[in-house]
């Protein structure tokens, strides 16, 4: 790959620059820029950088609320409620992270619900800083619609994501994120802007057909993995980050957008517990189980979720990361 190579500290500036440019508010600047971060650092490009492109866009089409103020409230013992109030999800996220991670060590398990957040961004950086603090996490948030059922061409569902965060005694913690579509969005849109085909089974075009052309795909329909068995994952999604936190579901917060292209407006649940809530003192007999099972995975040459990132992760905080030079100057050119 050529391009442009930056240290994360640069990359973490420009990101920070160009949203204030856009007319973001400073907390929002941050926590989002931040997540950006997080993904190119980790190799995730289609989650990195290029999301300021799509973040600024949102901000200029008035999608996004700049200076949106999280509320906090606790609905019940184990609750935690954050409004975002139309703005970006990461700082409403951080403003929900201390009480869940408080509740959840006092409860054993713990909800946290974001509603009316904007998103745009991969879900494992939030169930990864959870797992940090010695939670199992899970989290679901639904999108646009974008994606037709098994056995349909109509979009009903979003890339409807689910993470998963599971804390190791030593070392990062174990982590998967995936789209429960094909692939991601982001994706997708990486293929269109290098004029790369994709595979036939990402997604159908406007007449339902198959295709390997990504524009036909975006403006078609997206395709959910594993036939039905995604199909089912992803309106388990729909229900638990929608209409069970009294939010949007995928088709609500596309028909809201009105054809502005903007980012999905809607809610997230998250998940936390506690392990030593359930264990007590025999929590460090259980995890030398579940190392047992991770030794052998890893045992058989087989690479567990996450690796690649902390992998990825190892080299950019040594060497910086490389930005293609399209994307580098299409970044540039954002006002800011």
């Amino acid at each position: 790959m050529t391009g442009v190579r930056m240290t994360l500290d640069e990359l973490r500036t420009l990101a920070r620059a160009k949203l204030l440019g856009a007319g973001l508010a400073p907390a929002h600047a941050e926590a989002v820029a931040e997540t950006m971060v997080a993904g190119e650092r980790d190799g995730c490009t289609s989650h990195g950088i290029y999301r300021l492109l799509v973040a600024v866009s949102s901000i200029a089409k008035g999608v996004v609320v700049p200076d949106a103020k999280p509320v906090l409230s606790e609905p019940a013992r184990a609750l935690v409620r954050v409004d975002g109030g139309g703005g970006f999800a990461q700082l409403a996220f951080q403003t929900g992270k201390s009480m869940l991670i408080d509740k959840a060590k006092a409860n054993g398990i713990a909800a946290l619900a974001l509603n009316n957040v904007v998103h745009f961004a991969a879900l494992w950086p939030e169930v990864e800083e959870l797992a940090e603090a010695g939670l199992v996490a899970l989290a679901f948030t639904p999108s646009h619609a974008w994606v037709a059922p098994s056995g349909g061409a109509e979009p009903v569902f979003g890339t409807n994501p689910i993470a998963f965060g599971w804390p190791r005694p030593d070392g990062p913690p174990f982590v998967f994120d995936f789209a429960t579509s094909m692939v991601a969005r982001g994706e997708i849109e990486l293929h269109r802007r290098a004029g790369k085909s994709v595979p036939d089974d990402w997604g159908v075009d406007a007449e339902g057909r198959p295709t390997t052309d990504p524009a036909a795909i975006l403006s078609g329909a997206m395709r959910t993995f594993g036939g039905h068995k995604g199909s089912a994952l992803a309106a388990m999604v729909e229900l638990l980050a929608g209409p069970l936190i009294g939010d949007m579901t995928s088709r609500e917060s596309i028909a809201w957008d009105a054809g502005r292209g903007g980012s999905p407006l809607g809610g997230e649940l998250i998940v936390a517990i506690d392990p030593r809530g359930f264990l007590g003192d025999l929590l460090p007999e259980h995890q030398a189980r579940a190392e047992a099972m991770f030794d052998a995975i890893t045992g058989q040459g087989a690479r567990l979720p996450s690796a690649r990132r902390y992998a990825a992760r190892r080299i950019s905080l040594a060497q910086g990361v490389e930005i293609s030079s399209d994307l580098y100057r299409d970044v540039t050119a954002l006002d800011g």
